[in-house]
């Protein structure tokens, strides 16, 4: 085969540097997140004030830079909560976080005032609605495009059980949010 042009010169050198089955624009694979344990975060959610004003701008911000936006409800009482929050603090993970996705931890911990009995979280309730969804377990994770389309819907509470997941399953389920347009 004769290869004389300078752009099937090009092509062939591309191809022969993308693996196979990848393309080259994927998006980045996440660190492995090893074998340590997961330190959970004993306070991860600030305060409940200011919260749509948060998810309005981690929006703009996401239209910005093509990131995807994660809105993280939880409580700082939440022990599934704290772990999440150390596997999103680890450093590599992180720094592969930010590349991917705009977060916001949004505290939904119940609301001073009258509540119904046995509630245990109750603010910021309306953002989740907001978009159709109901929040009946913490943590709930929702996923959006920049555009403020809904990817994981029918998936939120996957890891509302986060202290009986590895590290790693954790940010395997985050890299297939990734991964969704």
């Amino acid at each position: 085969m004769n290869y004389s042009s300078l752009p099937q010169k090009i092509f062939l050198a591309l191809a022969l540097c993308i693996p196979a089955g990848q393309t080259a624009f994927a998006a980045p694979q996440p660190p492995a997140f090893g074998t340590d344990p997961i330190i959970p975060v004993s306070h991860p959610y600030g305060a409940a004030e200011g919260a749509q004003q948060a998810v309005d701008a981690a929006f703009q911000q996401a239209r910005q830079t093509g990131r995807k936006v994660l809105l993280d409800f939880g409580a700082n009482w939440c022990p599934d909560c704290q772990i999440l929050a150390g596997v999103l603090k680890r450093p590599a993970i992180a720094a592969w976080v930010d590349q991917n996705f705009v977060v916001v931890a949004l505290n939904v911990d119940r609301a001073s005032g009258p509540t119904d009995p046995g509630e245990r979280f109750n603010n910021n309730m309306d953002i989740a609605r907001k978009y159709g969804v109901t929040i009946k377990a913490i943590p709930a994770v929702l996923v959006f495009t920049p555009e403020g389309r809904l990817l994981n819907g029918d998936n939120a509470l996957v890891l509302g059980n986060a202290r009986t997941l590895s590290g790693q399953a954790i940010v395997d389920q985050l890299n297939e949010w990734a991964q969704h347009s």
